[in-house]
């Protein structure tokens, strides 16, 4: 594995180092690991915590979980290691770690995204806040200033108006706790006009206003949006287009599952982006990676867990004190 702390000048993705960089100075997330019956699952946990990044807490069955380890090399004698028969007692027990408040974050290991999740959305024994769930992409792209978020690309398949409230105020809340200083969304469509005939433009227009009226708060938001005049300075003076969005948004909002998958592969593959998973709305932050991303993508998807997580502390001391 490349060192992720090698300066930026000689590394592609310096946005994820910077990311990887601030989140190790808070003290290591305690991490439900759900299910690390493979290499590439295990091997993710190990890095983390090998960057203090994360405190793991391995869900499976014991017997396969060490075979994993063996063959791999890999040392998890300091880990907790909780027994479970199989993938979907692992997601169970997984979530009832974060319910006993004895974990942060949740980790996908080798098992089916929809058995996590469905162990995390469970009504009686999940999760779930008041918020939609949504997913955000953290996107390392070379050559672009900035970290782009991109939602939602990988749980709301056609999210209605009320539904993207909740997509834009989660990519929102990631933002600023990543540590954006102006946190700009665009909501994007096919156009930048809005066109009756097009739902997409509508519902940019609505949320614009939205936030006008308080009911999403923490960002400036634009919509609708292109792509190339959200985040082109030049294509949004050709269009002349005045905005404090136009040309620098670093939060951007697609209409729906299929446009958001298509872009943020069209940014990996053809733009050599790499692309860190989270899912909000819950609890705590859950760490979605694939067996295809590099290990600098997987630590940094743990490090936009570490980092929600510490806001979330701060969140909760905040209220504390002015409960007092």
């Amino acid at each position: 594995m490349a060192d992720v702390t090698t300066p930026a000048a000689t590394r592609p993705h310096e946005k994820y180092d910077r990311l990887i960089a601030v989140a190790r100075k808070h003290p290591p997330t305690a991490a439900a690991v759900c299910h690390p019956c493979d290499a590439v699952s295990l091997e993710s946990a190990v890095e983390a915590a090998k960057f203090g990044l994360m405190k793991p807490i391995l869900v499976g069955p014991p017997a396969r979980v060490r075979d994993v380890a063996q063959k791999g090399g890999l040392d998890i004698s300091a880990f907790e290691l909780v027994e479970s028969a199989h993938s979907h007692d692992s997601a169970a027990k997984a979530v009832e770690l974060i319910r006993a408040g004895r974990a942060e974050a949740l980790m996908k290991g080798s098992l089916h995204t929809d058995e996590l999740m469905g162990a995390a959305v469970s009504r009686d024994k999940g999760i779930r806040t008041g918020r939609r769930i949504s997913h955000c992409f953290v996107m390392d792209v070379p050559g672009h200033p900035d970290a782009l978020i991109i939602s939602d690309a990988a749980v709301n398949i056609a999210p209605t108006l009320e539904d993207k409230v909740d997509i834009v105020q989660n990519a929102i809340d990631l933002a600023h706790a990543l540590g954006s200083a102006e946190v700009r969304v665009a909501i994007l469509s096919a156009m930048e006009t809005v066109n009756p005939k097009v739902s997409s433009t509508i519902e940019a227009a609505a949320l614009c206003k939205m936030a006008d009226r308080g009911q999403i708060t923490g960002a400036v938001l634009d919509g609708p949006l292109a792509l190339d005049n959200a985040i082109s300075p030049d294509a949004a003076a050709i269009k002349h287009i005045v905005s404090p969005v136009a040309g620098r948004a670093n939060v951007l909002i697609v209409p729906d599952l299929e446009a958001g998958n298509m872009l943020a592969k069209s940014l990996s593959f053809l733009a050599g982006a790499d692309a860190a998973g989270i899912v909000l709305g819950t609890r705590v932050p859950i760490i979605l990676t694939s067996r295809a991303d590099s290990l600098l993508t997987r630590l940094a998807s743990c490090a936009v867990a570490v980092l929600v997580a510490a806001a979330r502390r701060a969140q909760e001391m905040a209220l504390a004190k002015s409960a007092v």
